[in-house]
């Protein structure tokens, strides 16, 4: 009896210690393996379906990218992630810069080297979400919309899933329609501490009054009004109606001639950011849209490493 009752205590042992070992693999943190830039190490259930990108040789030799799916809102999320080589070859953790990019739906998504490209121009780590209803993602573009929580449930991985990262001066820059996806939300995640706006939308009435028709029913279809039915939807997607809520520096880039998002938006908003924050506006007298001269990757550059 004695000896049975030995064996029964020594399973249960055995039991245990097989199962507390199998929890801590299982929450073991990536960090705490050899190499933490290994993106794969990150594979968990609300980071899956990692891939590593094939590049041109040039990128290559400079960073390293992913291609990977998250979890927003319950909606399957795409995404990217590049790393500088020189950064991972130090084994620490580096600074990180979003790109929020433009377009809607799959018109401007995310190609397998934006992210590369960004990375190279930059130096930092390179983030950036495909958002709801583009580039495979689940859900619906919705402009600024619910489809925010893509952009921050991105930062919240940075901060709490990718040990890489170093939070402390977390940047993001939006072209395009990317300020729709920028501004907002640094108005509500005090975790983003410095912008880059470059040919930034900032005011969705003027983007709708300026539009043709094919664009106007793009507005209408993705938030679901015009601006005369419901201005409160427009309002809270354009940063130049509550620019006194925007907290961090802003580098501005916008060119005179822009056919696609007029240059009277970034120029209002500056006139309303100068007097509060740090604020600097580059302006080029040529139609370029989201196309970066080399003053303006000087310029960004500077900005990055200013802190």
């Amino acid at each position: 009896m004695n000896t049975k009752r030995s064996i029964s205590i020594l399973l249960s042992i055995i039991l245990i210690i097989v199962s507390l070992t199998a929890c801590r693999s299982e929450n073991t943190d990536p960090a705490e393996k050899s190499d933490i830039y290994h993106f794969e190490n990150y594979e968990n259930s609300e980071v899956f379906n990692i891939k590593k990108v094939d590049l041109s040789e040039d990128l290559a030799a400079i960073c390293t990218s992913y291609q990977f799916t998250y979890l927003s809102d319950g909606l399957k999320i795409n995404a990217y992630i590049s790393i500088p080589n020189a950064l991972a070859q130090t084994q620490k953790p580096g600074k990180c810069l979003m790109y929020n990019h433009g377009g809607n739906r799959d018109y401007g998504k995310l190609e397998k080297e934006t992210t590369a490209s960004a990375c190279a121009l930059c130096g930092r780590i390179v983030v950036a979400s495909q958002y709801r209803g583009c580039g495979g993602s689940e859900g619906n573009d919705q402009f600024g919309g619910d489809d925010l929580n893509d952009v921050i449930r991105l930062i919240d991985l940075c901060e709490n899933r990718f040990s890489f990262i170093d939070m402390d001066d977390f940047c993001v820059l939006g072209a395009s329609r990317g300020g729709v996806m920028t501004y907002p939300a640094a108005r509500k995640d005090n975790r983003i501490k410095r912008i880059i706006a470059m040919s930034a939308v900032t005011d969705l009435f003027d983007c709708y009054e300026s539009s043709d028709d094919d664009m106007k029913q793009v507005l209408i279809e993705t938030i679901g009004c015009t601006p005369q039915e419901n201005p409160e939807e427009y309002k809270m997607r354009s940063a130049v109606y509550w620019a006194d809520e925007i907290k961090i520096p802003v580098l501005i880039i916008h060119s005179k001639g822009d056919q696609r998002v007029s240059y009277s938006q970034a120029e209002d908003l500056y006139m309303k950011l100068k007097n509060n924050i740090e604020c600097r506006f580059i302006s080029h007298d040529d139609n370029n849209h989201c196309v970066p001269q080399q003053e303006d990757i000087a310029a960004i550059r500077e900005w990055l490493n200013s802190k």
